[in-house]
């Protein structure tokens, strides 16, 4: 019997059951995919000759994630790459703001659209420099982080104290007006906000695009050479070189629950597989609550907030194989391994609007990869293995253009939807659809039919919004891996911080197991200690 057995072979799985099985427990990991790797994979799908990422492509928040870092990939095969341009934001007049590793790019860039902003952009980078190391261990630890928070707080005061926490919790648009003259910086910040499912008017969106256009400034947007399923393979080899045991195709419909406590998981071919310590669930929050564990063992409030649970937006991507480089208006994008297609923060502004009032964007904000650019690998020499995806709401009412999308994501809405993603395109680089050999559509039912954990194509398992992060995480009260149910724990993306391959919904899974299972022990010795004291023994 194993220690442990792990649901989902997804980037939060591997890295619970490495964590595990270095620990010295037997764990097995099962997974419904014929492949690990969850939304980390790729593939030769569009053209044998393109790699093409399924889903996730850069990892600003792996190179930075002390979790993946303790785990020494690089020991096991894992190497990465990065464009020369972190990111790019181009407009349509030719202007472009470019995100750097270098910060004296970067605020030349901004400089250029207002005299002032470059500096600007040092304040910003500034207040990063002080407090990032602590917001990182925060992030990567259950709530409440104490350690983490407590130093995290000192630095918050030397850095301005209440000033610096209000830019922070501001929606983007404003920290970008407070911060910039000119449109370059805002651009910056407001698309990586966007990154996840908060408008430019959200309360916290400024924080999330400081967080992320910071982590690009510093780790850039890396990818793993050779396609993104590099990143898994890593975490594969190095779990099997520690006794670990991975099982594909096995998907699994039920996790056992007896007297309280999970004792194992039942397959859909009816095989069980026992656990003699815990059970981790890489999966969606209201698949784990009511689907795998039974509402009889669940309290009646946990039921009850689960139907005010938010998912993210859902998602639309295109895959391309490209005959040539993108030929963008703006020299500058033709460098950045990402490109933010939106015209402006009112367009950024208006595609939010249009998904919150259930209209597929007539003109969708597109993240768009140039994937050879970052890792020349990925296509033959001179030419470019491209993506981009958008959202679209997880319920459409209307379509905002005159096409007739209507949501149920038939062919006919799929290629119209494409084309749609292709003339955005078309708008920063004149010609770009001559220079497509082959294109794909994961839409989102595709994308959830490749792994169960993308519900409606929603990337972040649960909304980015603040009422649904911290302690609300993913239900009020919560915030940390433990459940209702002795020995289970939830360790994907729907538990704190959320979403992005870092690793660390994984790892507070697996310690929290791991210290769940030493305090018997612990409280034994106690209870020994105490009988020797009560005879006369010394200690």
């Amino acid at each position: 019997m194993p220690d442990a057995v792990v649901i989902g072979a997804g980037p939060n799985g591997l890295v619970a059951a490495n964590l595990l099985a270095s620990a010295g427990w037997s764990v097995v990991v099962l997974e419904e995919q014929p492949e690990p790797g969850g939304a980390v994979r790729h593939d030769r799908g569009v053209h044998p000759d393109y790699v093409n990422d399924l889903f996730s492509s850069f990892y600003p928040l792996a190179a930075a994630s002390p979790v993946l870092a303790s785990l020494h990939l690089e020991d096991h095969g894992l190497r990465w790459s990065h464009a020369p341009h972190v990111l790019a934001h181009p407009l349509t007049d030719g202007r472009c703001a470019v995100l750097d590793r270098q910060i004296d790019v970067t605020a030349d860039s901004l400089e250029a659209f207002a005299p002032g902003d470059g500096e600007g952009w040092r304040r910003l980078c500034g207040l990063w420099d002080t407090l990032h190391r602590d917001v990182l261990d925060a992030l990567m630890t259950p709530f409440p982080p104490v350690k983490a928070g407590a130093r995290l707080l000192r630095k918050l005061r030397a850095a301005g104290g209440l000033r610096a926490a209000r830019s922070l919790v501001l929606p983007v648009r404003r920290l970008g007006e407070e911060e910039f003259t000119g449109e370059g910086g805002r651009l910056l910040l407001a698309g990586n906000a966007l990154h996840a499912d908060l408008a430019p008017e959200a309360a916290g969106s400024g924080g999330f695009g400081w967080l992320m256009s910071m982590l690009g400034q510093t780790y850039g947007f890396p990818v793993p050479v050779g396609g993104s399923g590099a990143l898994t393979d890593a975490l594969v080899r190095r779990l099997r070189a520690h006794g670990g045991e991975l099982r594909c195709g096995e998907r699994v419909d039920r996790v056992v629950v007896r007297g309280g406590r999970a004792v194992g998981v039942r397959t859909s071919s009816g095989a069980a597989v026992p656990a003699s310590r815990a059970v981790l669930a890489d999966v969606a929050v209201p698949a784990l609550y009511g689907d795998l564990v039974g509402p009889e063992h669940l309290p009646g409030q946990v039921m009850d907030d689960l139907r005010r649970f938010q998912w993210d937006f859902a998602t639309f991507k295109v895959d391309w194989a490209l005959d040539g480089p993108v030929p963008w208006r703006a020299e500058q994008a033709s460098r950045a391994g990402t490109v933010h297609l939106a015209d402006g923060v009112d367009e950024l502004t208006r595609f939010a609007a249009q998904i919150a009032m259930h209209q597929v964007p007539d003109r969708p904000f597109s993240l768009f990869g140039q994937m050879t650019t970052s890792d020349p690998s990925r296509s033959p020499a001179g030419t470019e293995s491209a993506w981009a995806y958008t959202h679209v709401p997880r319920e459409i009412r209307e379509d905002a253009g005159d096409e007739g999308i209507t949501g149920a994501w038939g062919p006919d809405d799929q290629e119209r939807m494409a084309d749609r993603v292709e003339r955005q395109v078309e708008r920063f680089a004149p010609g770009f659809r001559a220079r497509v050999r082959a294109r794909r559509v994961l839409a989102p039912p595709t994308l959830e039919s490749l792994d169960a954990n993308l519900v409606a194509g929603a990337i972040n398992g649960g909304t980015t919004a603040l009422h649904q992060q911290l302690f609300f995480r993913p239900v009020p009260g919560t915030g940390r891996p433990e459940t209702p149910v002795s020995g289970l724990y939830l360790a994907s993306a729907g538990a704190h911080p959320g979403g992005g391959v870092h690793g660390a919904p994984g790892a507070n899974a697996a310690r929290a197991a791991l210290r769940s299972a030493r305090l018997p022990v612990l409280a034994g010795a106690q209870r020994l200690l105490t009988r020797r004291d009560r005879t006369g023994h010394k200690r």
